[in-house]
């Protein structure tokens, strides 16, 4: 491990907007804050923002400082890529903006019904071989569905077309229309806040003319999603 990452993991600790839990511990408890977050982290009632597989939590930061009204939080277990967004925030006196790093896969643990408005997932893992193992799929869709608000908003952008297009068909499958479907973001007039910024797998992807996706859409809290055979569609 490098020095730098050392470095990085020794400021992780003493950063007053991170959290770092035991993964053992959440085995058999769940996290203090989970259902808690406004009353004992954020001191207010505002909406919660969660940004998944958030790597330098880029979205995290941009989108707290445009809405101070609101709270976010991102999620990644890569402390090394965690610590820019933390970091950045500190800098920029940020108080609505908060980082979590853990596995995605202890998500429930965290967050009780009714906790979160909207989740960004910006430039996921596409998982060629394991489809269940997705951020769209609906084996996380449904463990999202037990922490939001009813008719929560979920973004997804990526490069990746197949992923793109594994996530519009499941939620065809599903019945979903989706609020927003584009399929070349840099050569479309949305107005949606994918636009705020550009992360730093994103700027390089660019550079290669990688065209970048983007898929909104909703989710019934009540509803659970089934996944597709996405190879014979």
């Amino acid at each position: 491990m490098s020095k730098n990452k050392l470095q990085k993991f020794k400021e992780m600790e003493v950063f007053e907007n991170v959290m770092q839990p035991d993964i053992k511990d959440l085995l058999n408890i769940n996290f203090p804050l989970k259902g808690n977050w406004n009353k004992n982290y954020f001191k207010n009632n505002n909406p919660i923002v969660l940004e998944v597989g958030a790597g330098k939590a880029e979205y995290t930061v941009a989108l707290a400082e445009k809405y101070p009204d609101k709270n976010f939080i991102a999620l990644d277990i890569k402390g090394a890529r965690l610590w820019k967004g933390a970091k950045d925030a500190l800098d920029k006196n940020l108080k609505n903006a908060a980082f979590l790093r853990t596995k995605i896969d202890f998500i429930t643990s965290f967050f009780d019904k009714d906790e979160v408005c909207e989740i960004w997932i910006p430039f996921p893992d596409p998982q060629p071989r394991k489809q269940r193992k997705r951020l769209v799929a609906p084996m996380f869709l449904n463990r999202y569905r037990q922490f939001i608000k009813q008719d929560a908003i979920i973004n997804l952008k990526t490069d990746n077309r197949y992923l793109f297009d594994y996530a519009s068909a499941m939620l065809k499958e599903n019945n979903i229309e989706p609020i927003e479907q584009i399929e070349d973001l840099y050569n479309s007039e949305t107005q949606s806040d994918v636009k705020i910024t550009k992360t730093f797998y994103e700027n390089k992807f660019l550079k290669k003319d990688a065209i970048i996706t983007f898929l909104k859409f909703k989710i019934n809290r009540d509803t659970e999603l089934v996944d597709i055979d996405f190879e014979k569609i």
